[in-house]
């Protein structure tokens, strides 16, 4: 079982579709346990396989701090069939994540989040044509419009790539809003990671936006090419495997949102 935790882990640290390609030419490895289920313990709950809790590769025991989350874990163990393949179950690589390298490091990880405050995707517009402008302005001013007026984080705006240094006050306002716990900045990171924008990650955090909205605007610019040029079917994979995780992370935030 930890054997499988620790490929889960490794494979998620990678570039989405290389795991995917990797994990097609590993060994599967066959289901070794009847049923999953989970039990209520100190701080939380446990998934358990045949009664006994899933571990991380260090053996921790894995306990997740809401009821929905360990219902979902323990789904995805139940919906493996002959074989198991750890890249269909986000939820179980996100919790092991959590307690193998969060839970004592949450700081860091907040610290992490935080320079992409200095060169944020939505600080970089396009120059032209005018409708890929406005669908920028679209989607990403009212996030801007929130940090200054709410968290007093008033960022500055650049035409192109050319890097642009943001005022220390506001990478600070937008750091303070970061949560502390280990589970809800784990998963502002995933989602900062596969959008690119730590403020579309704050934003959905503090229930600013919705995670299909969080995901639209993360993905303008690449929408837009896709329309004027086609689809390319390399960068569709990518985002399709992208979006797993991105889901797992969303879905957690809000199980975290409605536990409290």
């Amino acid at each position: 079982m930890r054997e499988l935790f620790e490929e889960a882990a490794n494979q998620a640290e990678t570039n989405p579709t290389q795991a995917a390609q990797r994990a097609a030419r590993a060994v599967p490895r066959k289901r070794f346990y009847k049923d999953a289920g989970f039990n209520e313990a100190d701080g939380g709950f446990v998934v358990t396989l045949d009664g006994k809790p899933i571990k991380t590769p260090s053996g921790r025991t894995v306990v997740v701090p809401v009821r929905s989350l360990a219902e979902t874990i323990a789904a995805e163990w139940k919906a493996q069939g002959e074989f198991i393949v750890p890249l269909t179950m986000p939820a179980t690589r996100f919790a092991n994540s959590v307690v193998q390298s969060v839970t004592d490091h949450a700081r860091t990880v907040a610290d992490d989040v935080a320079k992409y405050f200095a060169s944020d995707l939505l600080f970089y517009r396009a120059g032209h044509p005018e409708a890929l402008v406005a669908r920028e302005a679209e989607h990403w001013d009212p996030i801007l419009f929130w940090a200054a007026e709410t968290l007093g984080a008033h960022f500055i705006l650049a035409e192109g790539i050319v890097h642009v240094r943001q005022p220390d006050q506001a990478i600070a306002a937008a750091r303070g809003a970061l949560p502390a716990d280990p589970w809800s900045i784990a998963a502002v990171h995933v989602i900062t990671t596969v959008t690119g924008s730590a403020l579309l990650a704050l934003a959905l955090f503090h229930g600013v936006i919705e995670p299909d909205q969080a995901w639209a605007a993360a993905h303008v610019d690449e929408d837009w090419n896709a329309e004027q040029w086609g689809v390319d079917e390399e960068a569709a994979a990518l985002k399709a495997a992208k979006l797993v995780d991105f889901n797992a992370a969303a879905d957690i935030l809000k199980a975290l949102h409605q536990a409290r």
